[in-house]
């Protein structure tokens, strides 16, 4: 009983008619055999790196969608360029990681290397690997939430752990500070335990100033709401401040006077120049209003010794 032939697959079927196309060239049979698998080859790595620059651009172009989204809330330029920033850098290297596995086994494939025993074997290796990498799962993991919920971004200042300082890198395993002092601290994400966020939305700067007793708190605090008016017409620190100044009013009172306290919201991680700006400001203010502050070091008077009364 006569037995047909099985259908020739489509990797057959193209290289068959690979084949044709070189023999129409009068092309060596001896090079064929070495021009066919170049060419498939070739063909691949084109495909693969067109895929690759088409999902860059895919991401490119995610991203300025995501940054423009953004206007429409109260998170600035800035502060949305940065965040987008960190998470679409991870999703970088996330589709990198993804192609280049990919058009490995692909080639692999091509150069005639069977990639099942491959892969089985990799799964038992990856099993048992699984034991030891548990921590940097747990790590990725961990990674990808922190950035998807937005709790830190490159540039922020933060303390993570006890420690404080301004996040450099964040990667999907780890996120990088560096403090006051110029010392780098490395944290896997699946051990931060805590974490505060000085510049999330925004910063403030709080303020507690010393009045003499004898001087008015309203007109103390009308003069901290006048250089703060003054302030927010100034094109340097005036996009810093986000909201008029909080006053809280007199928060102590002592014999040697009381305190006014309050508050002024800024932009994310520009408080301080605010407050230096604030300073300045009510320095002048007070000097022309007359409002004497006072301090909290005691005065120590010396007093002439006594002199001896003579009988």
């Amino acid at each position: 009983m006569a037995t047909t032939a099985p259908a020739p697959t489509n990797a057959t079927r193209e290289v068959t008619e690979l084949g044709r196309i070189l023999r129409q060239l009068d092309v060596p049979e001896f090079w064929q055999a070495w021009l066919e698998p170049a060419i498939r080859l070739l063909l691949i790595l084109v495909v693969g790196w067109t895929l690759l620059r088409l999902l860059k651009l895919l991401i490119s172009r995610f991203e300025k969608r995501l940054i423009a989204a953004a206007d429409h809330n109260i998170e600035t330029q800035f502060d949305a360029r940065t965040r987008i920033g960190t998470l679409v850098g991870l999703l970088r290297q996330v589709v990198n990681i993804v192609m280049f596995v990919i058009l490995g086994l692909i080639v692999l494939t091509q150069l005639g290397v069977q990639i099942g025993p491959l892969i089985a074997g990799a799964g038992i290796v990856g099993v048992a690997v699984g034991f030891g990498a548990q921590y940097l799962v747990r790590d990725i993991i961990t990674g990808f939430f922190i950035v998807l919920e937005n709790q830190i971004r490159v540039g922020d200042v933060v303390t993570i752990n006890g420690t404080g300082g301004l996040v450099e890198a964040l990667t999907i395993r780890t996120v990088v500070l560096r403090d006051g002092n110029g010392v780098v601290h490395v944290f896997t994400h699946g051990n931060i335990s805590t974490l505060s966020n000085a510049t999330r939305d925004w910063s403030a700067y709080i303020f507690n100033f010393a009045i003499q007793l004898k001087e008015d708190p309203e007109e103390v605090m009308q003069a901290i709401r006048d250089a703060v008016a003054e302030l927010r017409q100034d094109q340097v620190i005036g996009p810093k401040i986000i909201a008029d100044v909080e006053l809280w009013g007199v928060d102590k009172l002592d014999g040697g006077g009381f305190t006014i306290q309050g508050r002024i919201k800024s932009r994310p991680g520009q408080q301080a120049d605010v407050a230096r700006a604030l300073l300045r400001k009510l320095r002048v203010l007070f000097g022309e209003r007359s409002i004497e502050m006072s301090s909290s070091t005691p005065t120590i008077q010396l007093l002439p010794a006594p002199q001896p009364v003579k009988p």
